[in-house]
Order: structure tokens, then sequence, then C-alpha cells
């Protein structure tokens, strides 16, 4: 797939990303994060610990995000993705990745390391986006990325709000008067729980709202052996879908969660690291 569009994409961001040092005392040098909020977050490590930036970024910026990527599944998918980025040498996913050169840039490696964890399990399956922040920095990556994962250039565009379908499903439904049509899977006939939103198709006109696993099915009848969907058709308009897409336009966080996400960054990293 080529290069994205800046379409909107709703719903929870978690994302990982790559610092450059811009300091020309510590110029090369990277870092590596998490984060729910990329620009809050540069911002925050530019202003130093009592910013809530990181102690390894403290006193050595300014430093530049120049690249991206996000569309994990949830907070702790992406933070086991930092911290294998972060320790290659020590992730049984990443034996088969060499140990930094000397002859090679620290930026390098970051990214030589990147290129194959995007083709490792479990990450390879993953409605992974690749984007890069800063054009001038970009880099051809060796192995590409697989297929379902687009590249985009330049800010993650704004959060929206998934849009409400007021078109019925796609199955024949006899419904009583005061029952609403669109608390029903189109696939299976079943009314949605209070707990359980569901999955959209986001192409206009199209009336698909369905139960994730029954979508999932749906989507992996021709890879039946695996558990999570990469793309498949849409059952109502027969677009192509990406699943990481449809995933997000169900979930959609707060302002406040995204706080509480980045003030436990490093709770969580170090936890994982043990």
């Amino acid at each position: 797939m080529g290069p994205a569009g800046d379409t909107a994409r709703p719903g929870r961001f978690f994302g990982v990303y790559l610092l450059y040092c811009l300091n020309p005392r510590h110029r090369g040098r990277v870092y590596v994060g998490f984060t729910v909020n990329p620009a809050r977050r540069v911002q925050q490590h530019n202003g130093g610990r009592k910013k809530g930036g990181a102690w390894r970024t403290s006193g050595r910026g300014p430093w530049e995000m120049v690249l991206l990527v996000h569309g994990f599944p949830s907070a702790v998918a992406a933070l086991r993705f930092e911290w294998a980025w972060q320790h290659p040498h020590a992730s049984r996913r990443l034996t088969h990745v060499g140990p930094r050169l000397r002859s090679e840039a620290a930026f390098a490696f970051h990214l030589r390391v990147l290129a194959h964890m995007l083709r490792a399990p479990p990450w390879a399956r993953l409605p992974l986006t690749v984007r890069w922040l800063r054009a001038d920095f970009r880099r051809e990556l060796c192995p590409p990325p697989p297929p379902h994962m687009p590249l985009a250039f330049g800010p993650p565009p704004p959060r929206a709000s998934a849009p409400r379908s007021s078109s019925g499903p796609l199955v024949d439904l006899e419904l009583e008067p005061h029952q609403d049509a669109a608390a029903f899977c189109a696939l299976c006939a079943r009314s949605f729980q209070e707990e359980e939103g569901p999955l959209c198709c986001p192409h206009p006109g199209c009336c698909l709202r369905a139960h994730m696993i029954c979508l999932a099915e749906e989507f992996l009848r021709e890879e039946p052996e695996e558990l999570l969907p990469l793309e498949g058709q849409c059952p109502g308009c027969k677009n192509s879908l990406l699943w990481g897409d449809l995933i997000w336009l169900c979930q959609v966080g707060t302002e406040e969660e995204e706080e509480d996400l980045e003030l436990e960054e490093e709770h969580w990293t170090d936890m994982l690291e043990t």
C-alpha cells in the first residue's frame, strides 16, 4: 500500500515515537517513547523533568519528534513495542537483528530495528501506520513494512468522534415499533450489549453495524488459522476495509484518560522491563 492520505481516524490514540536531538552537544542522540498525544509529549520532553519529560532527555534538548508508529489496539501493546524497540538485544522476538555496528549511527540503527520489528510477530499483523513527521529525516525501511501498514506524512490528523449510522442493519429484522434497528448486528441479528460498541463501516451511505467477533469471522474466512484480521470486504457496501480503521472507530477516549495514561507511562515501562 502506498502513502496514506490524512483522513481522520477517530478513537483512542496509542503511538510509539522516535525523538532526534538537535542540540549540537548531543546531536544524533535518539529516544524512543510512548504517547497518546504526540504534540504534547514533545513539548514535555523539551520542557524537562519538571514539565513531564523523561530524565534521559532532560537538559539535552531541543528534541524533534521525527517518526511515529501508531494504531496499536491498546496502551499495553504500544508499551511492549516501545520496550522491544528500546531493548532489541533483550527481546526474544528480535534475536535475528544484529547488534549496532561501530560505524552505524543511533538513528540508522533504530530504523533498522524498526524495519525488522514491523515484519516480526506479533507486530506484523497489527493495523499500524508508520508516520514520518519530518520529511528531511525520512529513510526507506529495509525490509519495507507489510502491505497493510500505510506510510503517512506530517502530523496525525485531529481526533474526531465516530459517526453514528442512522440506517438499519443488513439483515431483515421484524422489529417492534419501539425497537431501534441500529441496535442489532447486521451479521447475526443479535442485539448489542451496553458494554460493547458495534463496528461501523466508515464509508458514506453504508449501514453496516456488527459485533466485533461476527465481523472478524467474516474477514477471516480466507485465513481461518489466524486470530486477527488484517483487512476484508464490507458485507454491506463491498468496499475494502482495514481492520484497524474499524477498531479505531469504535474506541473513543477522553482527554482525562490520555493524561492518566501519560502520567503512568514510566511506571508501566518499568513493569514491562522486569
